[in-house]
């Protein structure tokens, strides 16, 4: 098995279920230096991952290494394996055990876990300490987008405080940027620098929904506000409805599902002017091709699993490109004012011109009738 090691983000849902955080883990370096799907795909959750099966898979095959033989990777291989199968409490065993062996190598990545599999048990704080820990160690984990989601889980973890569930980003004290004026305010960020600290929040949001939960509202959630934010394309505001919208479909409370669609509506308000009943039916499709297409790789995997085969080679051989999402909404697409003032432009030439040749017809023909015809006189007989 392999020992090299790569960040491994995992996000899940809000109280009760786990938080959010960062997982350290092998066999992921290849999907990281790939680009993520771009956030359509993501709030669908119509990208490669893997099921339960391969998980199992890995548990039983890291378990035949004897444990005085485990290298600090294949400790991280089995711990995250565990986790990612909701065992928290083993996971956090492993990791501890792996610490205890080797307490200076592979620090960083054993902090980084750690950290997560205490938050994900409900040990927020505690875990957020093991985070610190961590970026201290390698301030720029996750090619440098770790930060970001530091500030997600202190940003909802400060939102519980105030007393609120979902959505996050709700009264005063919330600010009405959410997320997005969080990290902002967090950085100290001015009006020179937002957007690229927009964007880097923004990459290290989809790498926890691309490695983690794509269907935590948190995520959902923090990604709807940071489209918003940039309002550099009016396409950023038809995703942020999305977003809202499939956090309306995962939290359990009637109110709060309520409050998100209230928030996707509002994202499609002048100058787009959608209805959300046709965006929601496009996602709808969206997220049911995504579900299909997990469904897939499930059948596949348990296939490999009961065939004895290497199911990391046999992935990458079935799977080697990332799937396209087919579109349901080139209707829905926004196009940007200039363009539509072109269009219009255009109409009104074209609209011109088919006057102009139809009246020039019209004239043509009228005076044809009315003119008198040649040589119209009686002529006159010779005597």
């Amino acid at each position: 098995m392999r020992t090299g090691m790569v960040l491994m983000l995992i996000c899940v849902l809000l109280v009760p279920t786990p938080l959010l955080a960062c997982l350290w883990d092998s066999n992921t370096i290849a999907r990281e230096k790939q680009r993520f799907p771009v956030a359509r795909e993501l709030i669908a959750g119509h990208f490669l991952r893997h099921s339960e099966a391969y998980y199992q898979w890995r548990i039983e095959r890291g378990s035949q290494t004897a444990r005085e033989d485990r290298s600090p990777g294949d400790y991280d291989i089995l711990a995250v394996a565990y986790e990612k199968l909701g065992q928290h409490d083993r996971a956090i065993e492993l990791i501890q055990e792996k610490i205890k062996r080797w307490p200076r190598e592979g620090r960083y990545e054993s902090e980084a876990n750690l950290g997560t599999f205490l938050i994900h048990a409900g040990r927020y704080t505690e875990g957020l300490t093991h985070i610190d820990r961590a970026l201290e160690i390698n301030p720029d984990g996750h090619f440098g987008r770790e930060i970001y989601q530091k500030y997600l889980v202190e940003y909802v973890l400060a939102q519980q405080d105030r007393g609120y569930q979902f959505p996050l980003s709700q009264g005063e004290a919330a600010g009405e940027g959410g997320f997005a004026e969080y990290v902002l305010r967090r950085q100290q960020i001015g009006d020179e620098n937002r957007l690229s600290a927009l964007r880097e929040a923004y990459k290290g949001v989809m790498g926890m929904m691309w490695f983690g939960n794509h269907r935590s509202p948190a995520l959902l959630e923090a990604l709807g506000d940071l489209l918003l934010a940039e309002q550099e394309d009016q396409y950023d505001r038809m995703l942020a409805a999305r977003a809202y919208l499939s956090a309306s479909y995962e939290v359990q409370d009637p109110a709060a599902s309520r409050e998100y669609r209230k928030k996707a509506q509002s994202a499609l308000a002048a100058p787009i002017d959608f209805e959300l009943s046709d965006v929601e039916a496009d996602l709808k499709q969206e997220i049911e091709q995504a579900e299909q297409l997990f469904q897939q790789i499930a059948v596949d995997e348990s296939k490999w699993l009961s065939a004895g085969l290497d199911l990391n080679q046999q992935f990458s051989e079935t799977y080697a490109d990332e799937p396209i999402l087919a579109s349901n909404a080139t209707s829905l697409t926004p196009v940007s004012m200039d363009t539509v003032v072109k269009q219009m432009l255009l109409y009104l030439v074209v609209g011109v011109v088919i006057v102009i040749l139809v009246a020039q017809a019209i004239l043509r023909r009228l005076f044809r009738h009315l003119r008198l015809p040649e040589n119209s006189a009686e002529p006159v007989e010779s005597p």
